[in-house]
């Protein structure tokens, strides 16, 4: 039995005086693993309520409204209100212009959608949006509401099918001039023109075909092993630590070694440089779990610690004192 994904939202979808009835689905999953809250010692599960702050009683949910707090009271309203003033009472999504796909700059892009006809009888004009978006490389523009918030949103085409990704607001985009700290002035900080030039050898070096598929969420699968070694009583390796800062008198050796590194497929050739200690070449394809073998093999002691490449200068270290 095939079961289909229920809508997250339905209405119509109109651009000029042609429009559609849709439906809107979730486009992506996350595969976070969640925790539950229990008391440390315990088995005991922590949950959250919804109490009365002043009676300490909970609170049914139908019981409670909305309040907004104007500093001297509070206005109540009811969410039939909000359903009420909402623009189209929530089931309208109407186009207002088509801009160029490469004017949207992507921070403004945030959630996607995947959009379906509701039926077969409206496949055609479903299709011919989809068609003209995809010829004319441009993303309908428009806003509706969903779940009591207004969405700014761009409807384009992808694969043959019509998505809807919700967009920033204007002035929800924060200023990264006044929001990041110590960014670099071009005037003072203009690199050399070696290094310049062999910085964009590395990036040339290292380029690559964009396929998603290629990548997955290591963290999370670290997370599940680390609880299947918890519950059978096993211990895990600690993860590396972050790379050092790479400081302006070492900056073009870093770059050569990269570029080198980038172009012999991710192995540097002899020995090279690391953290300002020499490694052995023979060490460098290996994993981490593969090194903490040999560091145990050798009786290295604190190796339970030990990054990948602590293991490989120690390991590194033990060959040469033998």
């Amino acid at each position: 039995m095939i079961v289909t994904a229920r809508p997250v939202w339905t209405g119509v979808l109109s651009f000029g005086l042609v429009s559609v009835p849709i439906g809107m689905y979730t486009a992506t999953d996350s595969h976070t693993l969640h925790f539950h809250q229990l008391q440390r010692g315990t088995s005991d599960r922590i949950r959250n309520r919804r109490v009365n702050e002043r009676t300490g009683k909970e609170v049914d949910l139908d019981d409670i409204v909305k309040g907004f707090d104007t500093g001297e009271e509070y206005v109540l309203v009811e969410p039939s209100e909000l359903d009420e003033i909402a623009p189209g009472r929530s089931k309208a999504l109407e186009i207002s212009g088509f801009v160029d796909l490469d004017e949207i700059d992507p921070v403004f892009f945030d959630r996607t959608y995947y959009l379906g006809p509701k039926g077969q009888e409206y496949a055609k004009v479903y299709g011919l949006l989809e068609q003209a978006l995809a010829r004319t490389n441009r993303a309908g523009i428009a806003t509706f509401v969903m779940r009591g918030r207004e969405y700014l949103v761009a409807i384009k085409s992808e694969d043959g099918l019509l998505t809807l990704h919700t967009l920033h607001w204007a002035d929800e985009i924060r200023d990264p001039r006044k929001e990041v700290p110590d960014l670099p002035e071009a005037s003072r900080t203009k690199a050399g023109a070696k290094e310049t030039k062999m910085a964009e050898q590395l990036v040339t070096a290292l380029g690559m075909r964009w396929d998603p598929e290629e990548f997955h969420d290591t963290y999370q699968e670290k997370v599940a092993a680390l609880i299947r070694a918890k519950q059978a009583g096993e211990t895990v390796e600690k993860a590396e630590l972050p790379a050092e800062a790479t400081s302006v008198v070492d900056l073009t050796e870093a770059l050569r070694a990269s570029v080198e590194r980038a172009r012999s497929g991710g192995k540097a050739t002899g020995k090279r440089a690391r953290r300002g200690r020499v490694t052995d070449s023979s060490l460098e394809s290996l994993s981490k779990a593969e090194l903490y073998k040999k560091a145990a093999s050798a009786g290295i002691r604190g190796r339970s610690g030990m990054t990948r490449d602590q293991l490989a200068e120690a390991l590194t270290r033990t060959a040469e004192a033998a």
